[in-house]
């Protein structure tokens, strides 16, 4: 199956993209995508949306589904 995996702020900065296909067998859960992480992203800090709702890592994914990873933000 194919996700769209959406990279924010920092995230893309670092990773050198804003969006990618990624192709995964059926059944695949999020920490499944994540094993597909440019290394330059390994270890940080964000949250995970499918299809902008809040997910986490043991969700299940379908095919089309949208995946956003999102850094913390802070503001004042």
């Amino acid at each position: 199956m194919e996700v769209r995996l959406r990279l924010f702020a920092g995230l893309r900065q670092v990773a050198g993209f804003k969006e990618k296909a990624i192709t995964l067998p059926e059944g695949a859960v999020v920490a499944d995508l994540l094993e597909q992480l440019p290394s330059s992203i390994v270890g940080r800090t964000f949250y995970i949306a499918i299809n902008e709702e809040y997910a986490r890592r043991d969700s299940l994914l379908k095919e089309g589904d949208l995946v956003a990873l999102l850094p913390p933000v802070s503001g004042g």
